[in-house]
């Protein structure tokens, strides 16, 4: 059975060291949470400009988010130019593309000067189609890219060994390991990171205080690098939308093609290559997005991926399977700057596509936020900024998920299962003796049960049969099987529960009336 949480990164990048759980008061000029791209980094900065800082993660560095993207480094980003002309003009388009060009640039700095070892490599990038339909938005987004000034050009010849129609290439882009490279910076840190550091609260005293499950740091800044912010409720995710992307990994008899492509296609593909260290050449395939606990059988993107696979790359054994999530922005952009009403809390969220040139982006005008240094960025990039031509289709459209869940999770379902018929090593909702509860049984047979009420903001969560985990369908929060967090924004798991004794008889009125639980309404 396949491995559907392990990416080809955190399989091919050997034992990393390990870090101790915070314990006890420590007293820093900045405390940093999230030890993925974001955090690190920012961490590394501000180290370099003589702060003290303390990164705290919950698991491992760059096991997150950064250790399940496809590391693609590219300044082509997923909103496209010709959507954020139209939203932030042509100086704001302008600029965005700007942050991403110095993004690539900074991350090739940091491997020089620290010799990472993490395979960066500078190659071109094209956005591709096999549909002559999608000819047309192609070409446009070759006139934006000229408008802007960018050096991508239109090309009938893209090196990959199956018919394009029409391409835009991108010169001097780059890949690299991710996590290497997270891991990399991470060891000019010292004793500044702890991992298995579960944070609880953020306040904005003055000092600020970071409270974890087992201690607490007192800082004067504190930023939040979680992927999502969990020190902002409520308001800045009504302008996010949480999505899971898919990704196969595939053994190669021989080298792909250099490059990074991408194509227009709905639903999109994104491919690259990859050398393991034993030097076995890997393909790398993502795509088949959906928002997160809104698929049925998690297992259907995979297997689109691997008859994409097979109808491209015939000769391509397939071997890794892993996801990831990514946090979609209302108007294009990422938000990074200061938490709403925030003077010492700062956030940055929303990377969409780009989280690893975005998160550098990010690390960079944070650092300079708290120091006092101008940065030409964070107007376009402010974290409470509201563009309501540019974004409130999405607004209405993502955000409809949020009260339309709270109302109908609260009924049984027609075909939910019943406790005897859960197979080992499943999930699922279901209605016990009139109880909704979460229900999980373990491969030794054993059950157990959660409140399926998600801690952030109150829907139900659904089961993943592919990453074992409950997801929820309204801001993405997902946890263990066993209800700990394994993604924010909810920070507390969910709730333990006996499994009552079912009923001998249920009318079929009280089948069907909505169970309604305490505390339901969010803070």
């Amino acid at each position: 059975m396949p491995n559907f949480t392990n990416s080809v990164w955190t399989e091919d990048s050997g034992v990393a060291p390990r870090h101790p759980r915070l314990e006890g008061e420590r007293r820093v000029d900045v405390a940093v949470i999230g030890a993925g791209i974001t955090g690190i980094t920012a961490a590394c900065m501000l180290k370099r400009a003589g702060k003290t800082v303390a990164v705290l993660e919950d698991r491992r560095v760059g096991k997150g988010e950064t250790g399940k993207t496809t590391a693609h480094l590219t300044e082509a980003l997923d909103a496209r130019y010709e959507h954020l002309i139209t939203n932030f003009g042509e100086d704001g388009a302008r600029l965005a593309n700007r942050s991403q060009r110095e993004a690539i640039e900074r991350i090739a700095s940091f491997v020089s000067d620290l010799s990472i070892p993490c395979d960066f490599e500078r190659l071109p990038g094209f956005l591709y189609t096999e549909n002559k339909e999608q000819v047309d938005a192609i070409e446009a987004e070759a006139a934006a890219c000229e408008r802007l000034g960018m050096t991508a050009r239109l090309t009938d010849s893209v090196p990959l060994p199956f018919p394009v129609l029409r391409g835009l290439r991108f010169e001097n882009q780059a890949q690299f390991q991710p996590r290497a490279y997270v891991l990399g910076l991470a060891a000019t840190l010292g004793d500044a990171i702890f991992e298995d550091t579960h944070v609880l609260e953020v306040h904005e005293d003055v000092p600020c205080r970071v409270v974890t499950d087992h201690g607490t740091v007192i800082a004067d800044d504190v930023v939040v690098a979680a992927h999502v912010p969990i020190s902002n409720k409520l308001f800045l995710h009504t302008k996010l939308a949480p999505y899971r992307t898919y990704v196969v990994g595939a053994y190669l008899d021989a080298p792909h093609p250099a490059g990074l492509f991408w194509d227009a296609d709905d639903p999109y593909h994104y491919i690259r290559s990859h050398r393991l260290h034993q030097g076995t050449p890997v393909l790398i395939v993502g795509g088949e997005d959906h928002k997160v606990g809104q698929e049925a059988d998690t297992h259907t993107p995979f297997h689109h991926l691997e008859e994409y696979v097979r109808r491209h790359f015939p000769s391509a054994a397939i071997g890794f399977h892993w996801a990831g999530q990514i946090i979609e922005p209302v108007d294009g952009l990422a938000y990074i700057g200061r938490n709403t009403n925030s003077e010492h809390v700062y956030v940055a969220t929303g990377y969409s596509g780009q989280g690893l040139t975005t998160g550098t982006v990010a690390a960079q005008l944070l650092s300079d936020l708290i120091l006092g240094v101008p940065n030409p960025y964070a107007e376009l990039y402010d974290a409470t900024r509201i563009k309501p031509l540019a974004s409130a289709k999405e607004f209405v459209r993502e955000n409809v998920d949020f009260p339309a869940h709270l109302l109908r999770d609260r009924f049984r379902r027609h075909g939910e299962p019943e406790l005897a018929t859960l197979p080992a090593g499943e999930g699922a909702v279901m209605t016990v003796a009139g109880k909704r509860l979460a229900v999980y049984r373990n491969h030794a047979g054993e059950l157990s049960a959660l409140s399926p009420v998600c801690t952030h903001l109150g829907c139900h969560v659904n089961w993943n049969g592919t990453e074992k985990s409950w997801d929820c369908p309204c801001h993405g929060s997902r946890f263990e099987p066993t209800g700990r967090v394994l993604n924010g924004p909810a920070v507390m798991p969910l709730e333990a529960q006996e499994i009552p004794q079912p009923q001998e008889q249920e009318s079929e009125d009280e089948d069907r009336a909505p169970v309604i639980e305490p505390g339901l309404q969010p803070a």
